[in-house]
């Protein structure tokens, strides 16, 4: 299987949790303090997360340690920025909103920050594989990106 196959096959393992919500083992919750999130499913090769974001909650910049994914919005709309390489290295912005059923497919190097931009609450699902082992923090600094912090499966989520 080729890494486009298996970014293929995380959007349509996310699309295929949020077609069915009745088999969630939590009904979504929201935190109005920060997001909040439940891994759905952790398999050998992959694991599945559901989130929700009220207005105007968001991630920082940050990769996904290596592994490829994809994200469903089950409901609401969010905004992805997304990070590319410009003329002579330096980092550009890309936004794109992404409304109720919309999908995203991404591979390993994927840098992005997702944010509920609107005034609707927004729930998500997410599929990673491998399963995320680390997520590298990133801010745009003077000379490009610069790294904040590493955090690890099992310490800081």
């Amino acid at each position: 299987m080729t890494a486009v196959d298996i970014r293929l096959d995380h959007l349509a393992t996310a699309t295929r949790y949020a077609a069915d919500p009745d088999a969630w083992p939590v009904a979504p919750r929201f935190n109005a303090f920060e997001r909040w999130y439940h891994r759905l499913a952790q398999e050998p090769d992959h694991e599945v997360w559901l989130l929700t974001w009220l207005p105007g909650q968001g991630t920082d910049l940050h990769d996904h340690g290596g592994s490829a994914g994809a994200f469903h919005v089950y409901s609401g709309a969010l905004t992805e920025d997304t990070v590319d390489t410009g003329p002579g290295g330096l980092p550009r912005i890309t936004s794109r909103e992404l409304g109720e059923g919309a999908g995203r497919r991404f591979g390993t190097r994927h840098i992005h920050r997702i944010t509920n931009r609107s005034n609707r609450p927004a729930i998500s699902i997410h599929a990673y594989g491998p399963a995320l082992s680390t997520m590298t923090r990133y801010r745009i600094g003077d000379a490009g990106l610069d790294v904040v912090a590493v955090e690890r499966a099992g310490a800081q989520w």
